[in-house]
């Protein structure tokens, strides 16, 4: 055009089409374990895996930042003592905790990493790999969750856990495996409350069965039966409308 030559690539099949390389994907579930970490262990993280006034603790979103942690927690158990320990750990840069029935809180906390959790953290947090919510602190110490990624990604990182720990997987599989939230918050005799009440048609229109047919599959009151459904129930409305 006008004698100028135009530098631009013909659009005719000269070049072949971009297409995104495909991997092949892993979802692994898995649980670590403190081995040999002694006083490195983190203080928080002492806390909330192993602290003999939390039943329950879940870790639900975070985010790391350098050698800042910022996460959100459901926990049920003791929430003053909680509370009072978490002003007691230096590295705690600020918190807050809400309550939101008899022994259950959300807690957000914002920590500072120390060189070994944040080696841990770096570990699964590198590259492409997905570490899948929720964080199920075991009691004794441990954690247990769920990373996705491309298989050679995650097989690194389960090689690269410092030696201070113990990783233990418990599932291996593709993408479908991978648990969902709701679920994770109920306690084990939640979950079988609910599992009982829809098999004997408790949700059902009409309804078949009541509190007595479920306590007496579950082996208990029926008054330890109805607390345990509503707990669940509440536990699963709270997620399905928390953005509303």
């Amino acid at each position: 055009m006008l004698g100028v030559e135009s530098s631009l690539p013909e659009p005719c099949g000269r070049f072949k089409p971009w297409r995104p390389k495909r991997y092949s994907m892993r979802h692994v579930r898995l649980t670590v374990t403190p081995a040999d970490a002694g006083d490195d262990l983190p203080e928080m993280y002492r806390a909330l895996s192993a602290a003999p006034y939390l039943d329950r603790v879940v870790g639900l979103h975070w985010n790391v930042s350098g050698d800042r942690l910022g996460l959100m927690i459901y926990a049920e158990g003791d929430v003053d003592a909680f509370r009072e320990e978490v002003r007691a750990v230096p590295k705690v840069l600020e918190f807050e905790i809400v309550s939101v029935g008899e022994g259950e809180f959300y807690a957000y906390l914002r920590n500072e990493l120390n060189e070994l959790s944040h080696r841990l953290f770096s570990t699964f947090t590198r590259e492409s790999l997905l570490v899948m919510p929720p964080l199920i602190y075991g009691g004794d110490g441990s954690v247990t969750f769920s990373i996705v990624g491309p298989a050679g990604e995650v097989q690194a990182a389960v090689q690269g856990v410092p030696d201070a720990f113990e990783v233990t997987i418990s599932e291996v599989g593709g993408m479908g495996a991978t648990p969902g939230l709701v679920g994770t918050l109920l306690s084990p005799r939640q979950r079988e409350a609910v599992e009982v009440a829809l098999a004997i048609g408790y949700y059902e229109v009409p309804r078949r069965g009541d509190y007595e047919a479920i306590a007496e599959r579950m082996g208990c009151a029926p008054s330890t039966a109805a607390e345990h459904l509503r707990k669940a129930e509440s536990k699963v409305l709270r997620v399905a409308f928390a953005n509303e």
